[in-house]
């Protein structure tokens, strides 16, 4: 059996960066940049006020203070989406709001708490002014947050809201981002039925393919819905030829990778291309077939990486997380796959009956010595509801035969 980071060595080695496209800004979150964007303007693009105030002369008001109020006349009322009509000189102010831009003369703004003013706020009034003003106080310059021709976003990069806030602002209404993985997901056994299906005797339902779809959207990826496919090698085969022809970039099966009588997956695997490994030193998740499938879609020759999970929910979720996530993220060109762990206390002993890496489900929580992790019930790989109760894997290396309670482990958070 391979080693966790032998097989996603053998896993990553199959996968690139997909090719870009244009796409709406708001539909780039979580993609990654293909371009870089540079901006075609300052921003802001125009020297405007901080603060609700008064427009001034920094001049006018040296030597104010309490007792010694300058006194400057008021000439114009301004809001923010319009331009003075009228020049500050000197002892004249504009009262201003905040994001107006600076009328011409003008070099700081007051705010009012440090004025008082005497008539109308449309003008004709006059402002005491209570302290002194340097040149620029209060005033955002052009450019302040970007320049012209700045470089204002790298290609390669994550986007995230204020990336697109950023897009959004210099008037990004697209751009270009590396495409979305399609990644076609099917589900595999006799004993299968769908969701809205009755449960007759020894059937159950396909939840894998619904958690497994919701893992490939939660980070990025476009599922296709495949279906089940009957424990025979035609079904198999025709129903991942199918995917194929959806333009899949990844195909991912559950179940039939055992060594059972019926798992028919590292069959077909061997038939239609080649098998890279079929065990992994994990647990849950040891039967975990991966290779890669080559047939032909429109005439043309297809090779499209295969990842086979075991059937079990459990198993099959925690397969996704340790070699299918970072598979998706290299495709979405994410440079960064390591999820981050970090240190807990463990709760309950666990006890190992053989030399594998355990993936325990926990629910992690901050106490005053730090963080805890409490075990979610029974660790069955077919008890689903273990994940459900569970935000994070606690990590139990291979040489460990027992993880007391009290012992510091490392654990990887789910979101």
């Amino acid at each position: 059996m391979l080693s966790v980071e032998e097989a996603l060595e053998k896993v990553l080695a199959m996968f690139r960066p997909l090719e870009a496209e244009r796409a709406p800004v708001l539909e780039t979150l979580g993609r990654v940049l293909a371009e870089d964007v540079v901006a075609t303007g300052d921003i802001p693009p125009h020297a405007n006020t901080a603060m609700d105030g008064y427009a001034v002369l920094a001049a006018d008001l040296e030597g104010a203070g309490p007792d010694s109020a300058k006194r400057l006349r008021v000439i114009e009322n301004l809001a923010a989406g319009y331009v003075a009509s009228e020049r500050v000189t000197s002892g004249t102010a504009i009262r201003i709001m905040t994001g107006a831009p600076m009328p011409e003369g003008a070099d700081a703004v007051i705010p009012f708490e440090e004025t008082h003013q005497d008539g109308m706020p449309q003008g004709g009034a006059w402002v005491d002014c209570f302290v002194e003003m340097r040149v620029g106080a209060n005033v955002r310059p052009a450019g302040e947050d970007v320049h012209a021709g700045e470089r204002a976003l790298t290609r390669g990069t994550r986007i995230r809201p204020q990336e697109i806030g950023m897009l959004a602002a210099l008037g990004y209404g697209e751009v270009a981002v590396i495409r979305r993985p399609r990644v076609a997901i099917l589900a595999t056994g006799d004993e299968l039925v769908g969701v809205d299906a009755p449960l007759l005797p020894g059937k159950i339902r396909n939840a894998n393919s619904y958690s497994n779809a919701a893992q490939v959207l939660q980070y990025g990826g476009i599922p296709l819905m495949l279906g089940i496919a009957r424990d025979t090698v035609e079904d198999l085969t025709a129903k991942i030829r199918a995917g194929l022809a959806q333009g899949a970039d990844l195909l991912m099966t559950s179940g039939g990778v055992s060594v059972g009588d019926f798992d028919v997956v590292k069959k077909v695997l061997a038939a239609e291309g080649e098998i890279s490994f079929w065990r992994v030193l994990m647990k849950p998740g040891k039967p975990l077939a991966f290779g890669y499938i080559t047939a032909e879609v429109d005439g043309v020759p297809h090779t499209v990486p295969m990842l086979g999970m075991p059937g079990n929910p459990v198993s099959a979720m925690v397969s996704f997380e340790l070699f299918a996530r970072p598979a998706i993220l290299t495709m979405l060109g994410v440079q960064e796959l390591r999820k981050p762990t970090f240190e807990a206390i463990l709760d309950q002993e666990i006890r190992s009956k053989d030399a594998r890496r355990h993936y325990v489900r926990v629910r992690v929580e901050r106490r005053e010595d730090g963080f805890h992790a409490m075990l979610t019930g029974e660790q069955g790989s077919g008890i689903l509801n273990s994940m459900v109760r569970s935000n994070g894997l606690a990590i139990i290396p291979e040489d460990w035969d027992h993880a007391p309670a009290g012992a510091r482990v490392q654990v990887m958070l789910f979101e």
